[in-house]
């Protein structure tokens, strides 16, 4: 989690329907915390996973960019390869 105690939080409004409230109680309380803090777990994780993912999607696109050297020569033009 990014979160600690001495960095400051803001309050956040979220609109759940009844029934996933009611789980949510259920869930926090058997997990001993609260639903504030099931959530803002859940959304440290998130972040968390996004900000790991963009560096390995740069790093993929590069690569593609670049190509691979099979290391192979070709030794037939598209047109023989192609002939009818």
């Amino acid at each position: 989690m990014t979160t600690s105690r001495d960095t400051p939080t803001r309050n956040l409004t979220v609109r759940l329907c009844r029934d996933t409230i009611r789980k949510a109680r259920l869930l926090a309380a058997r997990r001993g915390t609260s639903i504030s803090r099931l959530v803002a777990e859940q959304i440290d994780l998130l972040v968390a996973r996004d900000d790991a993912h963009e560096p390995a999607k740069r790093q993929a696109l590069s690569l593609l960019d670049q190509g691979f050297h099979l290391g192979d020569v070709i030794r037939v033009s598209r047109d023989e390869l192609h002939e009818r």
